[in-house]
């Protein structure tokens, strides 16, 4: 049966709320929802005191439902056919406003007595990767600071990502069918891949199988080719040129988002088309071998600074050289491995700006049960990269591995009817 989120799951978050404000001293929270077409790692902590569409901002008070402030009619016009259809809706209608502007915001805070008030605020902290500084508007904050000048707006994206974190059954058991919608995803990959076959019909597969287990995955990342060294969407989804046809010996490398009911699951994928150079075999074990090290780390107590260094003991034993970080969390994206800048010592590199090291980003926070996170080490000898790995969650006393089946070098079949 596919999982629900119940209104028993929506009081367990609205009590950790109104908890964690109560222990923060403030008399609400003020929640910043991004675009519902951000991509993947999208800050949608909106959809958590929602279980509704992203992109709304959100103000909470000690009682009652939270207020709602949505970017446009259509998002009223889909709570009351969702509602009609005799779906449970977690915001009341009276608490939904049709606009999410700097005066929704001041006329909302204004009704709920809060001119005054001392006010925490999600959106305007670092939300990594891709928004390290916050993704409230100038213009619009500036509006809301002039409008509301004896509040106390404090930033909480940090404590407030740390504390909703730790997921409840309900949520991991979300989890768990997005993670197997991501597994699924790949498998229709590898069916399709195989030389003289166009890479974009390969993301089209993988695609399509996210659509047809009924989510809306984000657009995954995909790049194939013999020696190919880099990361994001295929050069054919930015520029008009033909997309790449498969030859033997080339590998695919993709990473596959998937997002069923508001719960992000990651494949790390690394398919390998016909005879392939024997570095990206052993470039695979490196990174397996960093894989099980995280695997062996991920426990309750210990730290995500310890779950790094971990895996990249064997990283740093090897003698190739690591891509990208190997581990991040995941529903929130909030903390982030270290990286290696050995990218830009390799041949051709020459005249792009330097990649620098960079430190893991909440190296102290303590890993509980429930915390989900994208295993994704890397390596490469050469221009021979592997990248493999998925989901996993602390559990109460092994790790919960929800993506084993990426965590290895893959092979394409090319058998898809």
């Amino acid at each position: 049966m596919t999982p629900v989120f119940s209104l028993a799951e929506r009081d367990r978050r609205w009590d950790l709320a109104r908890t964690f404000m109560a222990r923060e001293g403030l008399d609400a929270l003020l929640v910043f929802g991004e675009h519902e077409d951000a991509g993947p790692a999208p800050v949608a902590y909106d959809t958590w005191f929602t279980n509704g569409r992203p992109g709304a901002t959100v103000v909470v008070t000690a009682e009652g439902a939270p207020v709602s402030l949505l970017p446009g009619p259509m998002y009223i016009m889909d709570h009351l056919e969702s509602s009609r259809r005799g779906e449970t809706m977690w915001i009341p209608p009276e608490n939904l406003r049709p606009a999410r502007s700097s005066r929704t915001i001041v006329e909302a805070l204004h009704a709920s007595g809060l001119d005054a008030a001392t006010i925490g605020v999600v959106g305007l902290g670092s939300h990594m990767p891709w928004h390290p500084e916050g993704i409230i508007p100038y213009g619009l904050w500036n509006a809301v600071l002039t409008a509301l000048p004896r509040a106390d707006f404090r930033p909480v994206d940090l404590a407030f990502g740390q504390l909703i974190l730790p997921l409840g059954a309900e949520e991991i058991a979300v989890l768990r069918r997005s993670a197997a919608i991501g597994d699924a995803m790949v498998e229709a990959m590898v069916a399709t891949a195989a030389p003289g076959v166009p890479e974009s019909h390969v993301y089209a597969a993988g695609m399509a199988a996210g659509y047809r287990q009924g989510t809306l995955p984000a657009a995954m990342h995909l790049w194939s080719g013999p020696d190919v060294i880099a990361a994001g969407p295929p050069a054919w989804g930015q520029r008009p040129q033909e997309p790449r046809t498969l030859a033997d010996g080339d590998v695919i490398y993709a990473e596959v988002f998937a997002n069923f009911g508001g719960r992000h699951t990651q494949n790390q994928v690394t398919i390998a088309v016909g005879d392939v150079h024997e570095d990206f075999h052993r470039a695979a074990l490196v990174a397996r071998a960093a894989y099980d090290a995280g695997l062996a780390a991920l426990r309750p107590g210990r730290t995500f600074g310890d779950l790094v260094d971990a895996m990249h003991e064997p990283i740093d034993a090897a003698d190739g050289w690591p891509f990208l970080i190997a581990v991040h969390s995941l529903n929130p994206g909030l903390s982030v491995g270290k990286g290696r800048g050995l990218f830009s010592r390799i041949p051709g590199t020459e005249g792009y700006p330097r990649i620098d090291d960079h430190p893991a980003f909440l190296p102290e926070m303590e890993l509980v049960p429930g915390m989900s996170f994208a295993f994704e080490p890397n390596y490469a000898y050469g221009r021979h990269l592997a990248h493999l790995g998925g989901t996993v969650v602390v559990g109460e006393d092994t790790p919960i591995e929800l993506n084993a089946y990426t965590a290895q070098l893959l092979h394409a079949r090319g058998d898809a009817a």
